[in-house]
């Protein structure tokens, strides 16, 4: 059982570091290319000479949600906000792969596939949370993650607010709002929400393996009582 559990922690471990890679190659990727931070969609992005870092960033945040996810769904009743942490990390994988139009251009079937996942993908991840924060109950990440998946969620209806004027015929460009910064700020809660349910894994899988044992040594401590009093 110890050694399960020293596994499960390096596994938790591993997608923490993949969480940090993933971060620092996107930090690295705004450094580089200077672009405003404000009014520029991360998205865009790839469209410059080191865009290829955006991909990758998103490749290592979708392996990272792969491996949360699993821990998680041990659990059978994590198993709802689990799927809906490994469809976060699917939607990672899609958003690399299929990059946005460049501005001007009408929607093509690749805008569109990233447009629709990026939008699944800052879905899920708060409602995941929201999940586990409500089985968590008064636990030791419980309100953190509530807090911090809420957050997400307001900060989403910004986000999509634009794309809603414009479907009411009300031109809204990026320089006119900070698309830039509603964006990158609901990936980095979505971000950190992902984190804590790392921990949240991790912890589950130690306080799940407690229960266990205190069985096994039970069941051992009344063997030997029922042969101690049969010998007797």
């Amino acid at each position: 059982m110890g050694s399960q559990a020293f596994t499960g922690s390096m596994v938790i471990l591993g997608g923490h570091a993949a969480i940090g890679a993933g971060a620092t190659t996107m930090l690295g990727l705004h450094v580089v290319t200077g672009l405003d931070p404000v009014h520029t969609v991360i998205s865009e992005y790839a469209f410059e000479a080191d865009g290829w870092l955006l991909p990758l960033s998103l490749t290592l945040f979708a392996a990272a949600a792969t491996v949360i996810a699993a821990m998680l769904g041990r659990d059978a009743g994590n198993r709802g906000a689990a799927l809906l942490v490994g469809t976060w990390g699917l939607c990672m994988l899609l958003i690399g792969a299929f990059p946005t139009d460049e501005p001007g251009l009408p929607l093509s079937m690749s805008g569109g596939i990233h447009r629709y996942a990026a939008f699944v993908a800052f879905l899920t991840m708060p409602v995941a949370g929201l999940i586990m924060a409500r089985r968590l109950a008064s636990g030791r990440y419980a309100r953190a993650v509530r807090l911090l998946s809420l957050a997400s969620l307001g900060v989403l209806v910004l986000v999509i607010l634009p794309y809603v004027l414009r479907t009411f015929g009300m031109e809204v460009t990026n320089d006119d709002i900070p698309a830039g910064v509603t964006q990158r700020l609901v990936v980095g809660l979505e971000v950190a929400v992902l984190t804590l349910l790392g921990l949240v894994a991790g912890t589950t899988r130690r306080v799940a393996a407690t229960p266990r044992r205190v069985a096994v040594t039970s069941r051992r401590v009344v063997a030997t009582s029922r042969r101690m009093a049969g010998v007797s």
